[in-house]
């Protein structure tokens, strides 16, 4: 069904709906489902479509909005076949989220007179560069979008430069912000074992290479003097739980797969556990909330970072690298805050989560700074949701 998708070809039955929104990932998922969550307070019977390109933004989509939407995967950005996506859902708005941005996709809305917004945007200065040495294509398409809401005056600023007039654009601010801190509860049986060990965990959320070998590294120093330490490793893609697992068995120390845990009569005769490698899908968030500390992958990775607010609600301090470039304004908060600390090393990992592991009232303190501001930052929801209804 995906490969279908992707040509315009849905052998599902597809429902017309009022709204599409398109996410590209996991990120813009967690994003629009906010904003769907909060327009279904609203009105309970608005019909809406969300695409997304990877298979992990659905698994994402059906785990955090489940049947409250239709998901389909966006067709590939030719004419004809965004065309036909919009002649099977029928939308009378498309938001995209943040920065996925198709010519065809936004042509077909403007010929169709569908109004398009991109929501949450962001527009970095690099994003800018390759832009304008494509703005014979990438000009026309952005004064076609009806209007912008950007996350900071940065985003502002690079979209003013490639042509988007004042009147299209607002600082909306960061939805990403607009988290709390409530649980599902999923995560719970994967941790219990150990929160009844009264055990000090470090959550490695959306890693990649090599930040597995990184905090392995970093785990095999601290656990001669800290055995009381439990490091819980959630690779980004889960194509890689196989290799990562290799990586982590090899180490020395006792792991454990939570696809393959022993049942709760066996757990008596397990091993004290050093390394839990977390192989599932959609259960990140509320770990968060079970951690004492937070590593952010694609930091130490040249990804660009992934999203810190996660773990900052739970109130927990978090280590990233220096690419943080996706969520520049929410990284220098962070560690405007003393919430957010930098590693680049094992080395660093190690002295930071020492220090944490000794002073609890340091840790319990940075840990709350960040929980300060996402509180600090709220609003950017219902400004964006405003937007969305004037046009």
């Amino acid at each position: 069904m995906h490969r279908l998708n992707r040509f315009a070809i849905y052998p599902q039955k597809v429902r017309q709906s009022e709204i599409l929104i398109h996410c590209v990932s996991v990120g813009e998922v967690a994003v629009a489902a906010r904003l769907i969550d909060t327009l279904l307070i609203a009105s309970p019977t608005l019909s809406v479509t969300v695409t997304t390109t990877t298979p992990t933004g659905a698994a994402n989509v059906k785990n955090l909005l489940g049947e409250k939407v239709q998901h389909l995967y966006l067709p590939i950005d030719l004419g004809w076949m965004m065309s036909r996506l919009f002649n099977q859902v029928r939308p009378k708005k498309v938001l995209v989220v943040e920065v996925e941005l198709w010519p065809n996709m936004i042509r077909q809305c403007a010929k169709k007179h569908i109004p398009i917004l991109l929501v949450n945007g962001r527009m970095t200065d690099r994003s800018v560069r390759g832009y304008q040495k494509l703005s014979l294509l990438i000009v026309p398409m952005l004064q076609s979008i009806n209007h912008v809401c950007v996350q900071s005056q940065r985003d502002y600023d690079n979209y003013l430069s490639l042509g988007v007039p004042a009147h299209k654009l607002t600082i909306t601010g960061n939805i990403k912000f607009e988290l709390d801190n409530s649980i599902s509860g999923i995560a719970e049986p994967l941790v219990s074992q150990f929160k009844a060990e009264n055990r000090k965990i470090l959550i490695a959320g959306s890693t990649h290479d090599p930040e597995e070998k990184i905090l392995l590294d970093a785990a095999k120093s601290l656990i001669g003097q800290f055995p009381e330490l439990l490091l819980m490793i959630v690779p980004r893609h889960p194509q890689r739980f196989d290799k990562v697992y290799e990586l982590l068995k090899n180490a020395g120390l006792n792991i454990m797969r939570t696809s393959q845990k022993s049942l709760p009569q066996e757990q008596n005769l397990q091993p004290h556990i050093d390394i839990v490698l977390v192989d599932q899908m959609g259960v990140l968030t509320d770990l968060y909330h079970y951690a004492d500390f937070a590593f952010i992958g694609g930091s130490i990775a040249v990804r660009g970072g992934h999203n810190p607010l996660e773990a900052a609600v739970a109130g927990i301090p978090t280590m990233m690298g220096n690419s943080t470039h996706n969520n520049p304004v929410i990284c220098e908060a962070l560690k405007t805050s003393g919430n957010l600390f930098s590693v680049n090393s094992s080395e660093d990992v190690v002295q930071t989560v020492r220090h944490w592991l000794i002073d609890e009232n340091a840790r319990i303190a940075a840990g709350q700074k960040g929980y300060d501001v996402v509180k600090a930052n709220k609003g950017a929801l219902q400004r964006t949701i405003a937007l969305i209804d004037a046009h």
